[in-house]
């Protein structure tokens, strides 16, 4: 089964990375030429632990991993298409850039040249998937691909472990056919029957806003106790602790600190409430 992954950001990057380390041939695809050269030479753009051991593995022994700036030369013959490209906030509005996403989907849809399932890995709004269905079907016919929902889950600093070893894996598509290939996909993880939770596509992105969403108010609702408890002479900690005791509630993002960033969590915040707003 040969794999495209089209994005080489932290996304990408881990997935094509870990789908190679499963067997798979991979091919990651990125407009940004230096980018590409400095990975064919082995050099890697992000900082997270165990990538770079993949990345010498599978470059320079395995050979199931390379890197190209064309999205037609690395579809010839593929099976599978994962969209991983960034969703950035628009300033004016706070809404998810699709720019990239749109402009991938074009590409993909003038490169089809057997069937094969088109995945969205990036976090985008519900309705996304099938807009980019749509921009395929436009210039392929609808029996020559399907597109499924596969959201990522990979926490900074255990993203390896992240997708070797997921809570679950969502996957969201319209038929069974689809479903099936990407369940395969990950088979080799030894994942329990349980971990799949196959669902449709516009349940499957908002899974992963909703997630998003909900790790942030954890964080943001546990910053209010925090100030709460400094008022009354409370202790922070051990209010987590009694609070994350309760299997209802777990401890996990219920540490009190700066609030929450990073590069996911503010912009899919804005997004999801963006969402809601727009339907």
């Amino acid at each position: 089964m040969k794999l495209v992954i089209v994005g080489t950001g932290y996304v990408g990057l881990v997935s094509g990375l870990c789908f190679s380390e499963l067997g798979f041939e991979t091919i990651c695809v990125d407009r940004d030429a230096t980018r590409i050269n400095e990975l064919k030479k082995g050099i890697c753009p992000i900082f997270e632990p165990g990538v770079n051991e993949l990345l010498e593995k599978h470059l320079n022994n395995t050979k199931l991993i390379s890197f190209t700036t064309s999205i037609k030369e690395a579809m010839k013959n593929s099976d599978i298409v994962f969209i991983t490209v960034g969703t950035p906030t628009r300033r004016i509005n706070n809404e998810a850039d699709l720019t990239s996403i749109m402009e991938v989907a074009e590409e993909i849809a003038e490169n089809i040249n057997s069937y094969c399932v088109v995945v969205t890995k990036s976090t985008v709004p519900p309705g996304t998937t099938n807009d980019v269905k749509d921009i395929i079907k436009s210039k392929v016919l609808y029996e020559n691909f399907d597109v499924v929902s596969n959201p990522e889950f990979l926490k900074e600093g255990s993203a390896i472990n992240d997708f070797m070893q997921p809570d679950r894996v969502v996957i969201g598509a319209d038929s069974e056919k689809p479903k099936t290939i990407i369940k395969n996909l990950y088979k080799n993880l030894n994942l329990k029957e349980n971990s799949f939770f196959l669902t449709t596509i516009e349940s499957s992105e908002i899974i992963k806003y909703a997630s998003n969403s909900f790790l942030a108010t954890k964080i943001a609702f546990i910053n209010q106790v925090s100030d709460l408890c400094e008022k009354v002479g409370a202790n922070i900690q051990d209010v987590s602790r009694g609070m994350g005791l309760d299997k209802r509630i777990g401890a996990k993002f219920l540490e009190a600190g700066p609030g929450y960033g990073g590069s996911c969590f503010p912009k899919d915040v804005k997004a999801f409430i963006n969402s809601a707003k727009k339907k």
